[in-house]
């Protein structure tokens, strides 16, 4: 598949297809990025901007909703995960980054076994009751994404997007989501704990 210019907007987020994105725009460059975007089915690439530079694969995103238009050009927006893609090149002729990418897809379209589909949901129900959050709002059919949005790792959910088989991924998601999950669980007994250290009780 031939590459194509995507404009780039490194953020500390791993977006997943069909996964919501609210952002506010209001660095000049990323206002002008959005200004070039002319076409509702225009994307830009959204990629994991870590310490030491970006990752080389990422989602595309489509503008869903423009909820604020400031005078100053700033925007407040919500954006769409679509496709993912792979970074072959990176191009800086604008004051924004853009890069020539190659969208991929699943390369096994099998639907996974209905045994790894039952445990995964069981995962997930277990995941959402963790978090005590309803099922996140997605227009993805593949479970995968519907649970790596709510795994907040973003090094697993990296690791989950570059994937290409949804049995793949909902096999990644049993074999590291135990220790996941109880690390989250420690996370949130230590928030709890915490405000009750240190406080003398009353004679």
């Amino acid at each position: 598949m031939a590459a194509q210019l995507l404009p780039l907007f490194p953020f500390s987020v791993v977006l997943l297809p069909a996964m919501p994105l609210p952002l506010h725009i209001f660095e000049p460059r990323y206002k002008e990025m959005f200004g070039d975007l002319r076409e509702p089915s225009d994307e830009f690439g959204v990629v994991l901007a870590k310490d030491e530079g970006i990752v080389n694969i990422g989602c595309s995103a489509r503008v869903e909703h423009v909820v604020n238009r400031y005078e100053d050009g700033r925007l407040d927006l919500i954006a769409i995960g679509a496709r993912r893609f792979q970074i072959d090149s990176l191009d800086q002729s604008k004051s924004y980054l853009q890069a020539a990418v190659e969208f991929f897809d699943d390369e096994n379209v099998a639907d996974p076994a209905s045994d790894l589909a039952a445990r995964a949901q069981a995962a997930y129900r277990e995941l959402l009751q963790l978090e005590e959050v309803e099922p996140p709002e997605t227009r993805s059919a593949r479970l995968s994404f519907q649970i790596g949005q709510l795994i907040r790792d973003l090094d697993k959910r990296q690791a989950l997007l570059a994937l290409r088989s949804e049995s793949e991924r909902l096999d990644f998601i049993l074999k590291t989501l135990p220790e996941y999950i109880a690390r989250q669980q420690r996370t949130l007994l230590a928030k709890r704990v915490a405000p009750q250290n240190g406080h003398a009780k009353g004679l």
